[in-house]
């Protein structure tokens, strides 16, 4: 795969096989994560992997899933993911980009996961306070977002922008998620 077919092909993922991920592969993603740009490369990232079942298990009702499919967001059991991978900001790092240095390592994870097989879903929704009490993390750290993975078992596609940007599943449970067209976004030289 070129790149170009890995970013096409990345799509979130919500539902997973209950197989175990190589830790060397999570170990390689947050590699890949700590090479992405960093604002003055002042490098404030730090990461957590979890993929302690029982940990996992615990954070997971800490997430929230999918908004725009209600009930049917949450994975299900037997369908939920078997890693995290937990984005920090320490604070002590006085960076003048942190938001977006974690967008470009969040990204640069995505994309790996996806070349390796391994599907993704990039998590906002969080109860940082509980999470920050489980992962035992320390106060002058920021939990920005975390990544939830596992190898996928559903399909997700890009659909064409119709005036709504609800993504949504089909009688076959394959995902749809619009996005606007090229020409729609695009200006040249000025507005």
């Amino acid at each position: 795969m070129d790149i170009y077919e890995i970013i096409r092909k990345r799509r979130t993922i919500r539902r997973f096989k209950q197989k175990e991920i190589p830790i060397e592969l999570l170990e390689k993603f947050v590699d890949m994560a700590r090479l992405a740009p960093s604002g003055a490369n002042m490098q404030p990232l730090e990461y957590i992997i979890v993929n302690d079942k029982n940990l996992v298990d615990e954070i997971f009702p800490l997430t929230g899933w999918a908004g725009y499919l209600g009930k049917d967001g949450p994975p299900p059991q037997g369908k939920r993911p078997v890693a995290y991978i937990v984005i920090l900001i320490n604070k002590d790092i006085k960076s003048p980009t942190p938001k977006h240095d974690s967008g470009a390592s969040v990204e640069n994870i995505l994309l790996s996961a996806t070349y390796e097989g391994i599907g993704s879903c990039w998590i906002g929704s969080i109860n940082r306070d509980k999470l920050r009490e489980i992962l035992e993390i320390p106060e002058n750290y920021e939990i920005d977002t975390i990544i939830a993975l596992g190898y996928p078992d559903e399909e997700s596609i890009i659909e064409e922008f119709d005036g709504s940007i609800k993504y949504w599943k089909d009688e076959k449970g394959i995902m749809h998620v619009p996005k606007r067209k090229l020409k729609d976004i695009l200006h040249f030289n000025k507005f």
